[in-house]
């Protein structure tokens, strides 16, 4: 993984120092090198801090270029079949310098054009500049694993994987996006292509901007999950994913490095240690787990290490972690209310201590239909839920598959158009989104069978926007690459094109990775429920915490929401509205004050 940035100015020339400074604002991407580019006319900057995997040499240094030097690229990602494409194109002449990834990139630009965004598989954010057509080309991955955003205004275009190389730059200025601090509260994060600033924006998944010489911007999408709902024989089914997820892993294994794995103990995580221990014995495997906590999977992890013989190192939080959020909201830019943004930043930190790569199971859940909201009304809810739903006046995960269900099931504190004007102030009344179900009506089709309808939000709105922007910054917080098998747009077009019945079951969710399992592990792991990666409700429930981050709040004071809103919060012990607010209240001292 890398940090890369840019800036393309009309009429002056970059100032060379401020733009190194943006540039090595990113250190943390990219700590292994670093170099930049000019324009012959010094109007033009690429930025580039290196984590090197693939070629460790110094011909791979970058801002790179083809050999005519009119082509230049700024790459963060990994292409995971750059081999293939390499002797494609040899054999039509193009000729290498390095035995990078990256300077594939180059050579299928000039091969196919923008077209060959549809012929590389992996994770990527790269900028590419045309002196030919003096324009720059921009792109993100099909599913948004590597960020980037970017600013324009009359004068400049910057750019760079994370928002605090562009406000690096003291001139653009830190203005709230109204719209945006909307819906944070109603999201927990904030959907492209808006960011929370004013004026920067990001790129969204599977996009990519041209820019020409007059600034004017193009943004167009290059993939579209097809979806279909085809039968085939189950054993078949079972044995093609299974070969599927195979290639996968040894496509993301081929380095130079040595790469790890997490493991929770759950199915996305150990299949991916069952196949990667195939390749190879003796890998390291890391996991967290939470003090005191019977439902912890530190200890399934532990049963699945011995099964497959890997290195474990485990991490044990206590609620005194809770206080890492403040350096937390200097890695995420932007306030992203998930509730596992401090054990996700934990555990790359602790696989940061022995390995600079991991793989990791996102996707598994999206893909193979295993969230909680992917069930039908209350048919596993236990009796404590039911009871803990009554204690504390929570909403009750009633599932009709429609979009009220599923705003409801992703709201961890849900805040209508109602619930906003009690808790904003009344200067950001008129920015509430009419429609506080608008980002998932844009993914939302009826018509989809009914798993699906939920499996596709998941995977364009949830991982798209917040699961994948959380394990970016985790990671890249740490100097760590992570690498996610599941991920591979074979797996994606093949589930989506499924009849969901071949692998949605009432009984047990993700039933085919769980086939592929049931040999392997036993029956306390196989049959356990699902869980999210949060550690216990008691964790986040910690109310003189929330009073004292909370007493002399910032937003109250900048006249952004209301005391009375905390109030009212603290008093009905809704721990879920105030963490959304205790986070935007850190980002808020971390960025605006």
């Amino acid at each position: 993984m890398c940090g890369i940035t840019g800036w393309w100015s009309k009429n002056s020339k970059i100032n060379k120092d401020l733009f190194h400074s943006m540039r090595d604002s990113l250190i943390h991407r990219g700590p292994d090198g670093f170099d930049s580019y000019f324009s012959y006319d010094e109007k033009l900057a690429l930025g580039h801090r290196r984590l090197s995997f693939n070629d460790l040499s110094d011909s791979a240094i970058q801002p790179m270029s083809n050999e005519k030097k009119n082509i230049f690229l700024t790459f963060n990602g990994e292409i995971y079949n750059y081999k293939k494409l390499r002797k494609i194109l040899e054999a039509n002449s193009h000729e290498f310098k390095s035995n990078s990834d990256s300077e594939v990139i180059i050579h299928a630009y000039e091969e196919w054009g923008i077209k060959f965004l549809e012929k590389i598989d992996g994770m990527f954010a790269f900028a590419i500049w045309d002196e030919n057509s003096q324009k720059l080309l921009l792109a993100r991955d099909r599913f948004g694993i590597k960020p980037l955003y970017y600013f324009l205004d009359k004068e400049n275009f910057i750019f760079a994987s994370e928002i605090k190389a562009i406000i690096k730059n003291n001139d653009i200025k830190r203005e709230i996006n109204k719209k945006s601090l909307s819906e944070y509260f109603i999201y927990r994060y904030i959907p492209s292509p808006n960011t929370i600033f004013q004026n920067i924006f990001k790129i969204p998944p599977a996009h990519y901007l041209e820019i020409d010489k007059d600034f004017n911007i193009s943004q167009k999408k290059y993939f579209e999950i097809k979806i279909d709902n085809q039968k085939q024989r189950k054993n078949k089914l079972i044995k093609e994913v299974e070969n599927l997820i195979k290639e996968s892993i040894k496509e993301q294994t081929d380095s130079e490095i040595e790469i790890a794995s997490f493991l929770s103990g759950g199915f996305d995580s150990s299949i991916l240690v069952k196949y990667f221990s195939e390749i190879k014995q003796g890998i390291n495997t890391f996991s967290i787990g939470f003090k005191n906590w019977e439902k912890s999977e530190h200890k399934y992890a532990e049963k699945v290490s011995e099964i497959y013989k890997t290195n474990h190192f485990t991490e044990i939080l206590t609620p005194d972690s809770l206080n890492i959020l403040d350096e937390l909201m200097y890695y995420y830019d932007e306030p992203i209310a998930d509730i596992s943004i401090i054990p996700t930043y934990f555990a790359c930190k602790l696989a940061s201590t022995k390995n600079k790569s991991i793989l990791s199971g996102e996707g598994g859940d999206e893909f193979f239909a295993g969230y909680s909201w992917h069930k039908e009304y209350l048919w596993e809810v236990s009796r404590p839920e039911i009871k803990n739903a009554k204690k504390w006046n929570w909403d009750l995960p009633i599932n009709n598959f429609d979009i009220d269900s599923y705003s409801k099931a992703m709201a961890m504190g849900e805040f209508d158009k109602k619930e906003l004007k009690f808790l904003l102030n009344k200067n950001y009344h008129e920015d509430i989104p009419t429609d506080t179900q608008e980002f998932y009506k844009k993914y939302f089709d009826p018509k989809t069978s009914k798993a699906k309808r939920f499996q596709i939000i998941d995977t364009k709105a949830f991982m798209g926007e917040l699961v994948l922007t959380k394990m970016d910054r985790a990671s890249m917080a740490n100097s760590l690459e992570v690498r996610l098998p599941f991920l591979k747009k074979e797996i994606c077009e093949k589930m989506f094109s499924l009849d969901p019945k071949m692998y949605f079951n009432k009984k047990k969710q993700k039933i085919i990775l769980y086939k592929l399992l049931k040999k392997d592990l036993p029956k306390d792991i196989l049959n356990r429920k699902k869980q999210g990666f949060t550690g216990p409700d008691e964790y986040y429930m910690n109310f003189d915490f929330y009073q004292k981050a909370l007493k002399n709040s910032k937003l109250v004071e900048e006249n952004i929401i209301n005391q009375s809103a905390i109030n009212h919060y603290i008093k009905q012990k809704d721990h879920w509205r105030l963490w959304k607010i205790l986070v935007l209240e850190k980002w808020f001292e971390k960025w605006m004050t």
